[in-house]
Formats: structure tokens, sequence, C-alpha cells
């Protein structure tokens, strides 16, 4: 399992009710870095010191990046219920922006994401920003946006989906789907959002496949990467993979066979779960240093 050999560096970030919430900065060395940030959001039931957000923060500054994890404002107070939607897109910008102006990260491209609900949110904010729009919650603006962008993506051309299995590392890093260009990429309101990971992205409620939480997605102009288990209750890989072809998404699909919602698979696999991380991190690493 990957370790860190400092420990990260607390970040406050301010937001706008005069409140703070705490992010802790992974960086890797030196030598190694490769100017882009990611942020990663924590997932709805545990803030950024459960193990997984620790050990994908710290795996991947170790692979070259600068990695800013932080806790929404429900968690950083001790809270179980997470935050009404316009909360939590306000808390992600919040933490943007302080990743913005932090004079050790000046100058970086910026990818932002997160496990399970902190992507989800991270991808709600790019697409508010990608198409320029009020909030999600305003249902005139979204229905307006619709018409709009059918035109949109019609004109994208049609890509076909890669996929990755563990074993298969390799045809992660060279099958990447709709590599965008830059005439094709928005320029955002709050940062340039270069792309966005997902580890686990939360596609509907376990046992809920009618309840998909995709209707913003189309909006997202910019690469992205859906890491997911295959058995992934919240949306296997299959499910992803539709979701992919209906929207025609700029996506890339890295499938973990046999993987739950934290990419964890079963011991009969015979597969060690450190090596599967570490696979995972490999590629998400990869994918991210192909972004333009």
């Amino acid at each position: 399992m990957t370790t860190m050999t400092t420990r990260p560096e607390q970040v406050p970030v301010s937001l706008d009710d005069g409140s703070s919430v705490t992010g802790l900065l992974y960086r890797p060395s030196r030598a190694a870095r490769s100017g882009v940030t990611l942020i990663l959001g924590h997932g709805a039931g545990a803030g950024q010191l459960h193990p997984f957000m620790q050990l994908f923060a710290s795996g991947l500054a170790e692979r070259g990046l600068d990695v800013l994890t932080f806790n929404f404002q429900y968690m950083e107070q001790g809270r179980r219920v997470p935050d009404p939607k316009a909360k939590l897109e306000a808390c992600y910008r919040a933490v943007i922006e302080a990743a913005r102006k932090h004079k050790k990260l000046k100058g970086n491209r910026l990818v932002i994401g997160g496990k399970s609900m902190g992507g989800r949110i991270a991808s709600q904010v790019a697409a508010l920003d990608c198409g320029g729009l009020a909030p999600l919650s305003n249902a005139a603006a979204h229905s307006s946006w619709e018409s709009k962008s059918r035109k949109t993506m019609r004109k994208r051309s049609r890509s076909a989906i890669a996929q990755a299995t563990i074993p298969n590392i390799a045809q992660a890093d060279t099958r990447d789907i709709a590599q965008t260009t830059a005439s094709d990429t928005f320029k955002t309101t709050s940062a340039n959002i270069a792309g966005l990971v997902f580890l686990g992205y939360p596609l509907h409620p376990p046992g809920k496949p009618d309840q998909l939480r995709d209707a913003h997605l189309p909006q997202i102009t910019v690469p992205m990467l859906f890491v997911q288990g295959s058995r992934d209750a919240f949306g296997s890989a299959e499910e992803i993979r539709a979701t992919i072809k209906k929207h025609h998404l700029p996506a890339t699909l890295y499938i973990v066979e046999g993987g739950d919602h934290s990419l964890k698979v079963p011991k009969t696999r015979g597969i060690p779960q450190d090596g599967i991380y570490a696979a995972t991190m490999d590629a998400i690493a990869s994918w991210i240093q192909k972004l333009s």
C-alpha cells in the first residue's frame, strides 16, 4: 500500500457564510511534480481522513500530482446528513478558489472529482461552469438548456468507449474516449477545469436504477474519467458505459473487474487489493498526464 513520506499540509478554505472547512494538500516531490492540481471530494458517509481518501490522495501525489482533499461543511461540523445540493456545490467552488490562490499551486492545471458524492458534486459544479447556467435546482434554466444542448450534442462526433481491466493497464492508457481539443473546451466561470475524475460515480441509489443522476452530465465539455467497479451497486460499469453512449460524453471508462463501490474485489479472485488500488492510481495518473 502506498505511503506518504511527508504529512499533508493544512489548507483553510473560507466559505461565503463566514465559516471555513479544512483542506489537506498532498504534495509530490519537486522532481516528480507534473503541474497538475487534483481536487478530490469525499463520499457522503466519511470525510477526507477515511483510509480510502488518504490512500488515493497520497498515492496520486507520489505519482506527481498536487492533491487537495477537503471536508464538506456538514462533515467538518460533525453532522451525519449531507448539506443541500447548493451548499455542497458552494463549498466545492470555495475549494477550487482556494486552490487557485494557493501560492504553491499557482500555474497548475486543475482537475476535479472525488469519491462517490464528492465526484457527483464536482460534476455538478463543472456542468454549471461549462454551460454557464443558473444552479441546477433552477428547473427553468435546466429546461431551457436541454433544447440548446441537443444541437451541440449533434455536432459532437460519436466515440467508442475505452475500457480497461486491472490485468490490462496498457489498454486504458491507449484507448481514451473522445480526447477533446482546446477548441472543444469552454472557459469555465470559476476555473479552467482540465478534466474530472470519478472514483465510483453514484449513478443511482442502490436498487433504484430508475433514479438516475445523469441529466447534467451532457453539459460537461471537458474530458471525464469514470473509475467504476464492475459490480458497483450505485451504478455498474455497464450502466456507466450505457450512460456515456446515451449522452455522447467525452469520457473514458476504467473498469475494476469485480470491484464494488470502493473498488474492492472479492478475495476469491486471488488479486491483492493493494495491487488493484496501485494499478488504478497508475491509470488515473496516466490519463491526467495526457490532458491538453
